[in-house]
């Protein structure tokens, strides 16, 4: 079933998300992955590797939510409600 750009809408849990994302400054994201980054080779380094490994995969998340956060800022929650 194929819909229209202009039937569909975000739903209240989804607009109140996006809304309050969106007052995240978008390096956040980006210092949290390289943080990230960071602390894993630290954690490879002192020889804890299934740390390292477990908070080396939280870079991707963050890196992946920045550019959520940076769509809902361009784009807005839904371009079609006019409130």
């Amino acid at each position: 079933m194929a819909f229209k750009d202009n039937d569909q809408t975000e739903g209240k849990v989804a607009k109140g998300i996006e809304k309050q994302t969106a007052k995240i400054p978008s390096d956040v994201f980006l210092w949290s992955a390289l943080g990230a980054m960071a602390v894993s080779a630290g954690l490879k380094i002192a020889g804890n590797d299934k740390t390292a490994l477990f908070v080396g995969q939280w870079a991707a998340p963050f890196l992946l939510l920045g550019v959520y956060n940076k769509l809902v800022k361009v784009e807005g929650s839904d371009k079609n409600d006019k409130g």
